[in-house]
């Protein structure tokens, strides 16, 4: 496929736009310092754990994403034998809406903005947090299609079927970018989407879904779509 069919880029935020690992290591590793001294394991492990657990929850009846955090925290802390207080998922929905985008967010995305393709955000969250995010990151972003509108959480292909139906073109005119390898690539393209898959730690892939596209930030977008690049 040509970049020339593609009208519309697509995005996951949380960990593609925004340093959603990188947020939620240094809110974990805080917690684990208020219970223990000295943790046994370093932040991006605390943060894998927590995510498999957020993961199992997100399969099941919708909740809002808020909910989903303080449940999944709550499971954290109690398999690490952690006191639960109600407050902490409080704690984590807020400093979700402070944690920033990576540094090549603003630029590439505005270089492919500037080459006329359309941007728009699918995202696992509800409207309020991503709200705080997208002020991060500057963009124009001409929709933003959340799980709450959806009434469930990718993997299911009912978000992306809602993403189209929202910006009105055929699937395989639109470029799906992810770094969420299970919650997105698959179901992008069950669908006819095009898939691009953002892997910044240069990870082997966790399934057999071969993306069409796999850069290491998104700066292969901005190319793919003709833009000069970095610094430019």
């Amino acid at each position: 496929m040509s970049s020339s069919q593609i009208r519309v880029a697509s995005f996951d935020c949380f960990g593609t736009l925004i340093d959603w690992e990188g947020g939620l290591a240094n809110f974990l590793y805080d917690m684990a310092l208020r219970h223990e001294p000295e943790p046994a394991e370093n932040g991006h492990t605390l943060r894998e754990r927590w995510e498999a657990i957020q993961f199992d929850i997100i399969q099941g009846d919708y909740l809002t994403y808020k909910a989903v955090l303080a449940d999944s925290l709550r499971a954290w802390m109690t398999e690490r034998g952690y006191p639960w207080r109600e407050e902490y998922g409080a704690d984590l929905a807020r400093a979700m809406r402070s944690w920033q985008p990576f540094p090549d967010t603003w630029p590439a995305l505005e270089q492919v903005r500037q080459q006329g393709w359309d941007l728009v955000i699918l995202s696992n969250t509800d409207d309020d947090l991503i709200a705080h995010s997208l002020r991060h990151m500057g963009v124009t972003f001409r929709d933003v299609v959340t799980a709450e509108q959806c009434g469930s959480y990718k993997p299911s292909r009912n978000n992306f079927e809602r993403l189209c139906e929202r910006v009105g073109v055929a699937p395989d005119e639109i470029l799906h970018v992810a770094f969420g390898y299970k919650y997105d690539i698959g179901p992008a393209q069950e669908i006819g989407m095009r898939t691009a898959w953002i892997n910044r730690k240069l990870e082997a892939a966790p399934g057999r879904v071969q993306p069409d596209y796999v850069w290491r930030d998104l700066w292969g977008l901005a190319a793919l779509a003709g833009g000069a690049g970095p610094g430019l």
